[in-house]
């Protein structure tokens, strides 16, 4: 199994040494925020190095940003009568250089704003709504380097969840393998039993690698629970094939 934290390697240790202790093969990997054509897309890198030096240094240069647009949300949702924000989410979120959107979620639900995280996001937290604020992460070109650069393989997360039009995923995945990107995430907890199949066959056209993954981001607020996905086609090469 692999650990891919959004924009941070610092657990990566502890994973593998929980994995180790009951004889679970570990692969360390992460998670890289990007904004490709004005839409934040996710990078997933597997089997990086996570000392390497630059991949660590452009990792700190995404989460830098988190604390600035952390307080402009907090700023908005002031605005619309959620005084307190930016502390409650902090609350959840520990580390600052990792607070998200998910953090004000978590503050909100707790708060009786709304009740549940999805729904936070549905009327808070989305393009158009009072707490969204647009992060500028880093290029698609950076997070496929930093993940190469460190002997990992790049693949795009959860494809179905960006909205994209036939257009723009086509286009994404074709400036996605023309720098390096090897693999598309098929079946995962973010994807429906016909979401798996539209992107086998996108994998299958693409020659990308396929993946799975769970997007396990806690009990309460995962598609799906860990080890309970289906696997991937039969016909399709998956991402660690050569593992």
């Amino acid at each position: 199994w692999a650990l891919t934290d959004h924009d941070e390697i610092d657990g990566i240790a502890e994973a593998r040494s929980a994995a180790d202790a009951v004889g679970l093969r570990f692969i360390a990997g992460v998670e890289v925020s990007i904004t490709w054509s004005g839409k934040t897309i996710h990078i997933v890198g597997l089997g990086v190095d996570e000392h390497d030096p630059a991949l660590r240094a452009g990792l700190a240069s995404v989460r830098g940003g988190r604390v600035r647009r952390g307080r402009e949300m907090a700023e908005d949702l002031a605005r619309a009568g959620i005084h307190g924000a930016y502390e409650g989410a902090m609350q959840h979120a520990g580390n600052p250089e990792m607070l998200g959107r998910t953090h004000f979620a978590r503050f909100l639900v707790e708060s009786g704003v709304r009740p549940t995280v999805a729904d936070v996001f549905k009327h808070y937290l989305v393009e158009g709504k009072p707490g969204y604020v647009p992060h500028r992460w880093g290029a698609l070109e950076q997070a496929v380097g930093w993940i190469r650069g460190a002997g990992g393989r790049a693949v795009i997360a959860h494809p179905a969840r960006y909205a994209l039009s036939e257009l723009q995923r086509d286009a994404l995945i074709e400036a996605f393998k023309d720098i390096g990107g090897e693999g598309i995430e098929v079946v995962t907890g973010s994807h429906t039993p016909e979401e798996y199949a539209i992107f086998a066959q996108v994998a299958r056209r693409s020659g990308l690698l396929a993946s799975r993954g769970s997007d396990f981001h806690g009990v309460t607020e995962s598609g799906a629970d860990l080890g309970s996905l289906p696997p991937l086609p039969s016909d399709l090469k998956p991402v660690w094939h050569d593992w």
